[in-house]
């Protein structure tokens, strides 16, 4: 264990996946203003700099690295890179994802891989890598990021939904795996509701769709949540040991109906997916 006294953050060393935006840079400055020592990666090269500068402004030791969560072998490396700069690794955030629009009969075989590939094998990836070194810290967090979309299923959304649910499935199967071996590991899985990040502004559509004119009706309609706020909410749900914890009213309120009415959300789903459409332009 690197140490650490108080809320459980103030000199732990905490390894982040897609640090470069959104709730990935804001866990970083907020890890940063509560003492912790950084480990930042994403595929955006200049936003992870941007990201690091502003927790060293806070005071933050950190060490930035560009990269792809789908090659694993790049990840095992940085693992071991974190290990040896900072001599332990106590938190991981297995945060990095992507968003993909589009119905199964237009949505390309290569479109779903890509979207479970980071968004899936991107956390098995980042799990495996830094678990021996969590469970050698002595007091552990590995946190996964899903989405309230692996709670619930969408249309347009299959690839998506897919790989969050393959998240949850996953982190609460590795949590159940360290109460068994009584590891001291504690395994989070954070479920945003609709936040206002740059995953939703860059994702991907199948053709013929506009994926910026889908983004932008999303932040305008459904991203209810600033990233700062996603950040204080998770930190908390950590800190407290939570398996599971849910970002936003819409999560709460979203994940509740689904439990209670498996089927009938699935009809309101259906309906409500026309307003996640952008509104078509008006004639005349």
């Amino acid at each position: 264990m690197s140490g650490g006294t108080g809320d459980g953050f103030a000199g732990r060393v905490a390894a982040i996946t897609g640090a470069g935006s959104g709730i990935g840079r804001a866990l970083a400055v907020e890890l940063a203003g509560r003492g912790a020592r950084l480990a930042l990666s994403d595929v955006d090269g200049a936003g992870l700099e941007a990201t690091a500068e502003r927790c060293r402004a806070r005071g933050a030791e950190v060490s930035t690295r560009r990269l792809d969560v789908t090659k694993r072998e790049d990840v095992l490396a940085w693992a071991g890179e974190v290990v040896t700069r900072f001599g332990a690794v106590d938190q991981v955030y297995a945060n990095a994802g992507v968003a993909y629009y589009g119905e199964v009969a237009a949505e390309s075989f290569e479109d779903v891989e890509r979207v479970l590939d980071v968004n899936f094998w991107g956390v098995v990836n980042t799990a495996k890598a830094f678990l021996p070194h969590v469970i050698a810290s002595g007091d552990g967090r590995l946190v996964t990021v899903s989405s309230l979309f692996g709670l619930i299923a969408m249309p347009a959304q299959s690839a998506y939904n897919a790989s969050k649910v393959a998240v949850r499935g996953f982190t609460e199967a590795l949590r159940q795996e360290m109460l068994v071996a009584r590891h001291p590991v504690r395994v989070t899985c954070v479920h945003p509701g609709g936040v206002r990040t740059a995953v939703a502004r860059s994702a991907r559509a199948a053709e013929g769709l506009d994926a910026g004119a889908l983004a932008a009706n999303f932040d305008r309609r459904f991203a209810l949540t600033s990233p700062e706020r996603a950040a204080g909410v998770i930190l908390g749900g950590v800190r407290r040991g939570r398996p599971r914890v849910l970002v936003g009213p819409d999560a709460r309120v979203l994940d509740l109906f689904g439990r209670l009415s498996p089927v009938a959300y699935q009809r309101f789903g259906a309906w409500f997916s026309r307003f996640l459409a952008p509104p078509k332009p008006k004639r005349g």
